[in-house]
């Protein structure tokens, strides 16, 4: 076929092929001449916040281990609160209850190689998997360790020793480095992550380092160099008082 031919067949194809898919959009034709935009916000994956008050993966004991765990890891102090009451704990239960916790949109089949360090983790195992075996092996460890007693019955600093062993590796499960590496970056996520996902609460992840959060428009500050801004942060979901009909603060 001459270079002409195929070149013209191609941009056919590509032109036919958009107008399919414009097409395919209900009303996008009749928004585009309206000056509306032919898209909902999510409309392809839209966030689904699970209600709170319950825990959906994680047992009682082990919701308890957690809300311990993340509690020594962001402590709370002068500046913010700390792990467990900005939701990191809940945040970490509603991610291993949706894709993230059972690696649906991921490749998990063989074969296995151990990886380097920058790679993460190279097993078979999703994130459920892995926290319940973590949990049950620290608790095992600590078990062993303290005359019975669970994580979350430990003081402060017997915690954090028991968190640098397993960090360390210096335990006998052998992924006790990879399962701590594991909670932290959840934990720092949830941190500071979207309110919408169940941690972050009140935003305070957001308020200690001054991130204003998911605002559409900042062209009004770009040039606001070393000043802070100005607005509340803003969540993905709006704010909590926009539900009661004030939106005067945050506009």
């Amino acid at each position: 076929m001459p270079p002409t031919a195929s070149f013209t067949r191609r941009r056919f194809l590509s032109s036919t092929g958009l107008f399919v898919l414009i097409a395919s959009v209900p009303g996008a034709r009749a928004a585009e001449h309206s000056g509306t935009l032919p898209w909902k916000p999510f409309a392809a994956l839209p966030p689904e916040p699970l209600p709170g008050g319950r825990w959906y993966v994680l047992t009682p004991d082990e919701a308890r281990t957690v809300e311990a765990i993340v509690d020594r890891l962001i402590p709370a102090d002068e500046l913010s609160i700390g792990g467990k009451d900005a939701g990191c704990a809940s945040f970490i239960d509603r991610q291993l209850a949706g894709s993230y916790g059972t690696s649906d949109r991921l490749y998990t089949q063989g074969p296995f190689a151990t990886g380097l360090p920058t790679q993460g983790y190279q097993g078979a195992d999703a994130p459920v998997a892995r926290y319940k075996a973590g949990l049950a092996a620290l608790n095992k460890h600590v078990q062993a360790q303290f005359a019975g007693k669970n994580f979350f019955d430990l003081a402060a600093a017997e915690q954090d020793q028991v968190l640098k062993d397993f960090e360390a590796g210096k335990v006998e499960y052998k992924p006790a480095a990879g399962f701590f590496n594991l909670v932290l970056q959840n934990t720092m996520e949830g941190f500071f992550a979207d309110p919408i996902y169940g941690g972050n609460k009140d935003m305070a992840g957001w308020k200690f380092i001054g991130f204003p959060g998911a605002r559409y428009d900042y062209r009004d500050y770009i040039t606001a160099h070393n000043k802070p801004f100005p607005l509340p942060p803003l969540s993905i979901a709006g704010r909590p008082e926009w539900k009661s009909g004030d939106k005067t603060s945050g506009n």
